[in-house]
């Protein structure tokens, strides 16, 4: 095993290239979708489950990860999700029809969602608490770049060369990471495993995976209604069955009974509302840069910097914004913000300025990061320190199904407006958006009446977590927070 030292040095840096690639694989592939639905012979909104299986697989996979890393090992497991989520990109690339990508993006899925919650995990265990928060700050930099650069490097890669080059790209950092994993990777294991859930993976899973394929082919209209309606209340009735089955499991999948502490509840639910509204933004603002103003993919990647530049800058505000405010007005007028700056979107049409509609995108990445870093803090605010890893599956968990949740929703309801008019029709396709962006808008608002049964003091533990007395606290306390 490598020493102390080196590991500390290298292992920042593994973490941070492996998010790096889950990141940058997620919206890379979204300036792509007009381009890959074209040589594929498909709509580009039948081609969302591109997007929404991968997400789902994560939200599916994320339960799993710990067990399997306290059951395997940390570099095993973290090993092996870089292999399979390298393999499943270049199985993308070569992807000869819509199922088979579909299928390979499952598989991806999948490999992330052993990647990143191994990987922090990882970090937790080999930092004292002393030198956590710088670790974790350098790891998290790339989940930033990340969407900075997704959508313009696609946009240029299918401008220039093929879609199909896009996925490519995670083959160097890819096998770069599996380098270090072999070198520099420490492998921890749990020091009393806990049996794996099988009967509530199985409920929780397929009520999931039925819900999501509800979403998607029900914007469609290839589904009669009593056939939605029975598959609608078979996947409420699977997910029921969890909750009651987590009751009383010993050791559930997800323990949902921390949802009874109430900031955590607010955070978890109201963030899931919210990312329904802000999830489909991804997905539809290319197809209305592309479908609707007409640009290259090249210009629509470019339209997409703003928003995530922005999203930078905010996280060296937000900090003392809910230091001065406080989490619970911060998060009520912020989302009213966010579901403002959706709506503006539906104004944006062919004759609309270019540094308009990128004045735009910085308001809604100023927004939505300032949300984001609010409500993933605010989760963990009344939470015990034995509870911390089971509350960060939750809501990582409750995240990734919002998210995919977010872009069915987003293309079912602009397919809603659409009806059978081919998208081809460049001013119904328009109009279409514009409409599901203003729905988005609407239900982003309605999420800000979660955040309104928070108290004034909640989360001031985390937003006045910084003073003098916390800060000797942390510095004299060298112990790993895993054995906290």
């Amino acid at each position: 095993m490598t020493d102390t030292t080196t590991v500390k040095r290298y292992l920042p840096w593994l973490v941070a290239a492996a998010l790096f690639m889950e990141q940058l694989d997620a919206t890379i592939v979204n300036t792509a979708v007009p381009s890959i639905a074209a040589s594929l012979d498909v709509t580009p909104l039948s081609l969302k489950s591109v997007v929404t299986c991968y997400t789902l697989s994560l939200a599916v996979g994320i339960p799993v990860s710990g067990w399997m890393a306290d059951r395997f090992g940390t570099r095993r497991v973290f090993a092996t999700a870089i292999a399979i989520f390298t393999l499943a990109s270049v199985l993308c690339g070569m992807a000869l029809n819509a199922q088979m990508m579909i299928a390979a993006r499952l598989l991806q899925g999948l490999g992330g969602a052993m990647m990143m919650p191994v990987g922090r995990l990882t970090i937790i265990r080999t930092f004292p608490k002393n030198e956590l928060l710088g670790a974790m700050n350098f790891v998290i930099l790339p989940a930033l770049i990340g969407p900075l650069l997704g959508p313009t490097v696609g946009g240029l890669i299918v401008h220039w060369t093929t879609w199909r080059a896009i996925f490519f790209v995670n083959v160097p950092v890819g096998l770069l990471a599996l380098y270090l994993v072999w070198r520099h990777m420490p492998d921890y294991r749990g020091a009393e495993p806990r049996p794996l859930d099988v009967v509530g993976l199985i409920l929780f899973s397929s009520g999931t995976a039925i819900l999501s394929w509800l979403l998607e082919v029900f914007g469609e209209h290839t589904l009669d209604t009593v056939t939605a309606g029975l598959m609608l209340v078979l996947s409420i009735a699977l997910l029921a069955a969890y909750a009651w089955h987590a009751t009383r499991e010993q050791f559930p999948l997800l323990r949902l009974a921390l949802l009874k502490v109430r900031t955590f509840r607010v955070s978890v639910l109201g963030g899931f509302i919210t990312r329904l509204g802000v999830g489909g933004l991804p997905f539809l603002l290319p197809l209305l840069y592309q479908l609707g103003l007409r640009l290259e993919p090249w210009q629509s990647g470019l339209l997409m910097m703003p928003s995530a530049a922005a999203a930078m800058g905010m996280k060296l505000i937000a900090p003392k914004m809910l230091a001065r405010f406080g989490y619970r007005q911060v998060l009520v007028v912020n989302t009213i913000c966010i579901g403002l700056t959706i709506g503006l979107f539906a104004f944006v049409g062919p004759g609309t300025p270019w540094y308009a509609i990128a004045g735009i995108g910085l308001l809604q990445g100023f927004f939505n990061s300032l949300q984001f870093s609010s409500m993933n803090t605010l989760a963990y605010a009344d939470i015990e320190a034995k509870d911390s890893s089971m509350a960060s599956t939750i809501a990582s968990s409750f995240q990734q199904l919002s998210m995919s949740f977010g872009l069915a929703c987003g293309s079912l309801v602009t397919a809603w407006f659409l009806g059978k008019v081919p998208q081809s029709n460049q001013v119904v396709v328009t109009q279409a958006l514009h409409h599901a962006f203003l729905t988005l808008s609407i239900v982003t608002m309605l999420s800000s009446l979660v955040f309104w049964r928070l108290r004034r003091d909640d989360g001031s533990s985390i937003s006045g977590g910084g003073s003098p007395k916390a800060a000797a606290a942390v510095a004299q306390d060298p112990t790993p927070l895993s054995q906290a």
